[in-house]
């Protein structure tokens, strides 16, 4: 047997410590990034907060300290224990005593007993208390609104409850009612479960059926209107039932969703004119009328809250030429605690030096790791930007075709890495705050050979449909017949799917009358 040594090369690409943590924090959105730092500001002792203006003020407040430590000491050598004793004396001299016990009675002297009418404190004296933070009373009242919990319709329910003259069993039946209302205002079950529910034979006097709807026909009348309804057909009557008797159209409209609602969904309106035996401008007024009301009660008591979004880079025009830069408000500008570094020393083994070591090498691939972060954001959106200007200075129309492919290539960079940087990563520019992977979309082919982006096509829609004609909207069919005139080949059921991601109803439901 021939032993034999052979020799091979490869390379093998290892993820180290620090590379995992980049990778990490360039796929972090802003909330994360920012309860990242904070968790590494609480966990390591070298990383600190760089407040430049801090930084400052302890520099010129060490200057001051300095400088008047050394004048002080120029005054100690220089003065004589006499000049002590003269300015001991001055101090503590009647003479001073008695001056300012009488300015302050000239001071109590001239404040009048009595302001005259229709003035206060602030128009006589000037009012010499530092500024709060707060600059009035309704910026106070309008944060605690902001910031306070909102209120459910449960809640709601339950206050007018409270108000109301019950007995206890029918507060216990109410009770119940309101707890099978969902979110939007109507009853999720039906008043023969609510009743099987509060039913028991083994009760001396059980809950009868009749009970629980006359205690549903008292609360029906609670706000909001039509609140309690078991369906649609339901919620809208009860809510035409509380307006006025003398209201136009009112039986006219109770007819219409009492026998022909589904009609009116649909958009018959041919079908509806004949059976309800109106004229077309009388509908009109009996739609106007049932469109007044509210399909959702619920909706009014408990809104959702507004959700917020940080743009991590902001675009603006400068000079004709639109700059890309970084938020400086996403996360704040931490380095290393020289306090703390300056306690390692190179040739000491303890358990604190190691300790102190490690927390710095920890810490400067964590600042690291945030510049690359920051880098490969900004690079990437000045890339976007560059190939979207069109879209900047001309709206959604103008947005070209743009894959992660061609944004890889121009900075040099793996796909996957595009697409961590992009992902809840927004963008703040003229026409408002948009995801970055907004502008990224495929192409679709136009009759001269070159390719139009799918957004464009979807803001090309959307204007058709905002200039068709109420009484005969435009089908999908027509609108894709408009765009091969313009030269762009677009399928009917691609104009469908553009139509359903804007939520633009077909066709049959966009018809109206005028």
């Amino acid at each position: 047997m021939k032993v034999s040594l052979q020799l091979k090369l490869g390379q093998q690409l290892t993820m180290t410590p620090q590379l995992q943590q980049a990778i990490r924090l360039l796929q972090l959105s802003t909330l994360d990034l920012q309860q990242e730092i904070q968790e590494a500001l609480e966990s390591n002792p070298m990383l600190e907060v760089h407040d430049e203006d801090s930084g400052n003020n302890d520099a010129s407040e060490l200057e001051s300290q300095t400088s008047t430590n050394e004048n002080k000491n120029d005054q100690s050598n220089n003065s004589e224990p006499d000049d002590y004793k003269n300015t001991a004396d001055s101090t503590s001299s009647p003479e001073s005593v008695n001056n300012s016990e009488q300015s302050s009675d000239d001071w109590s002297e001239n404040i009048p007993d009595d302001l005259p009418v229709d003035t206060v404190w602030e128009d006589i004296y000037p009012n010499n208390a530092p500024s709060s933070g707060s600059s009035s009373e309704d910026d106070l009242g309008s944060f605690e609104s902001r910031n306070s919990a909102s209120e459910s319709l449960s809640d709601h329910l339950q206050w007018q409850l409270n108000l109301t003259p019950l007995s206890d069993r029918d507060r216990f039946i109410a009770i119940s009612i309101i707890d099978s209302t969902n979110v939007d205002g109507y009853l999720s079950a039906s008043i023969e479960e609510i009743h099987g529910d509060l039913f028991s034979e083994e009760d001396e006097d059980p809950v009868e059926l009749d009970e629980v709807q006359a205690v549903l026909k008292r609360l029906q009348h609670f706000d909001p209107p039509g609140v309690f309804a078991k369906d649609l057909p339901d919620c809208l009557l009860l809510q035409l039932k509380q307006l006025a008797s003398d209201t136009p159209w009112l039986g006219q409209a109770k007819l219409v969703i009492s026998h022909y609602l589904n009609l009116l969904a649909n958009r018959d309106y041919a079908q509806l004119l004949r059976r309800s035996r109106l004229k077309e401008h009388e509908l009109k007024d009996v739609i106007t009328l049932i469109q007044s009301l509210n399909p959702r009660p619920g909706e009014s008591i408990a809104s959702p809250e507004p959700e917020y979004v940080v743009p991590d880079v902001i675009v603006k025009k400068e000079k004709n030429r639109w700059c890309v830069e970084l938020n400086p408000e996403i996360a704040p500008k931490i380095r290393v605690n020289n306090s703390y570094a300056s306690y390692i020393k190179r040739a000491d083994n303890s358990q604190d030096n190691t300790y102190l070591k490690d927390q710095l090498q920890e810490a400067k691939w964590f600042i690291k790791s945030l510049q690359s972060r920051n880098e490969t954001l900004l690079k990437v959106s000045s890339q976007i930007v560059s190939h979207q200007q069109g879209f900047l200075d001309y709206g959604d129309e103008a947005m070209k075709p743009l894959i992660l492919h061609d944004i890889a290539e121009a900075v040099e960079m793996h796909e996957s890495t595009i697409s961590r940087v992009t992902t809840q990563k927004y963008m703040h520019t003229p026409r408002g705050i948009f995801e970055l992977k907004y502008f990224f979309s495929s192409h679709v082919g136009t009759a001269s050979g070159g390719e139009c982006s799918s957004t464009a096509i979807r803001a090309i829609i959307k204007k058709l449909v905002s200039a068709e004609s109420a009484k005969k909207p435009l089908s999908d069919s027509k609108i894709s017949d408009i765009l091969k005139e313009q030269g762009i080949n677009v399928a009917r059921r691609t104009i469908a799917k553009y139509r359903e991601s804007m939520n633009i109803p077909p066709s049959n439901e966009r018809k109206r009358l005028i």
